[in-house]
């Protein structure tokens, strides 16, 4: 590919703040370059991020932007998305912001079904503020605040997006980075909500408190420890949950929330609803 998609870095910011070995900066490149392939320019493309490391992401970005709260993200592209429905809108979560403090707003979202492309980087803990466990922390998984293991489940957010009625749904790894760029690329043109999952390194938290000492190991276990989709049906359950399951999870064409409202809409103006006048028992 040629060097298109660097319209949409902002180079004075780089390099970026996070830490060495962390696998958000495989993730914007793979946003950039899905955005070039697209065929979109700056202007047409909304990013919105809430806190956390991956929060930091619209730093970088040469595009219009929107930084919100902790957990946000989705209800504030959701407004922008129903208003501007002409434009690309992303939400750039991590795990914590879209599925532990936000995972209300990620239910909806997908059952709304509305056009926004949700992006989130899961690396299995707080990473920003000291590597407290989140809702996806693998079971038994160490943390600063579960020294001895994680006593939860992880919450499976691909899946639970495709159960919550997304119309696309995939995760992969930072390792694997080519197939990161394929499903964000598919989710953009894609109709409807669109989750892409990735699982990333967090050496300095997530990755040294579990025996993974540097990216090079973490990375390892991400290769190692990730099955793919048809794999995956041959496991047991157990085993199952002991890894991480990538590939596409749905891809479905079902009318999205703005087709659906405008539909409504219709109807109502050729009824002769008159919205000024009390229609209430008729």
């Amino acid at each position: 590919m040629s060097r298109a998609y660097t319209r949409f870095l902002l180079g004075k910011a780089l390099p970026h703040f996070w830490c060495p070995g962390c696998g958000n900066g495989i993730v914007l490149a793979a946003i950039a370059r899905a955005l070039a392939a697209a065929g979109l320019s700056p202007t047409e493309v909304v990013v919105v991020t809430g806190i956390g490391c991956w929060g930091k992401a619209d730093d970088y970005l040469n595009v219009n932007a929107f930084h919100g709260t902790h957990g946000r993200a989705l209800p504030i592209a959701t407004g922008i998305k129903v208003n501007r429905p002409e434009l690309t809108v992303l939400a750039l979560m991590g795990d914590g912001d879209c599925a532990t403090i936000g995972g209300n707003h990620l239910l909806h979202a997908a059952r709304r079904n509305v056009g926004v492309k949700a992006i989130v980087v899961n690396n299995f803990n707080y990473g920003m503020t000291g590597g407290q466990y989140s809702s996806t922390t693998p079971g038994g998984k160490a943390t600063s605040t579960s020294p001895f293991g994680n006593p939860e489940e992880g919450l499976d957010i691909a899946r639970v997006a495709e159960a919550a009625g997304a119309n696309y749904v995939a995760r992969s790894t930072v390792y694997h980075a080519a197939q990161v760029e394929a499903y964000i690329r598919e989710a953009i043109s894609a109709p409807g909500f669109g989750l892409v999952e990735v699982a990333s390194t967090c050496p300095t938290y997530f990755g040294r408190l579990n025996g993974m000492r540097t990216a090079t190991d973490m990375m390892k276990w991400l290769r190692d420890v990730a099955a793919s989709l048809n794999a995956a049906r041959d496991l047991s359950e157990e085993e199952r949950r002991r890894r991480i399951v990538i590939g596409k999870f749905c891809d479905r064409r079902a009318p999205d929330f703005n087709q659906r409202y405008e539909a409504i809409r219709r109807v109502a103006r050729e009824s002769g609803f008159n919205p000024g006048v009390v229609n209430i028992g008729r």
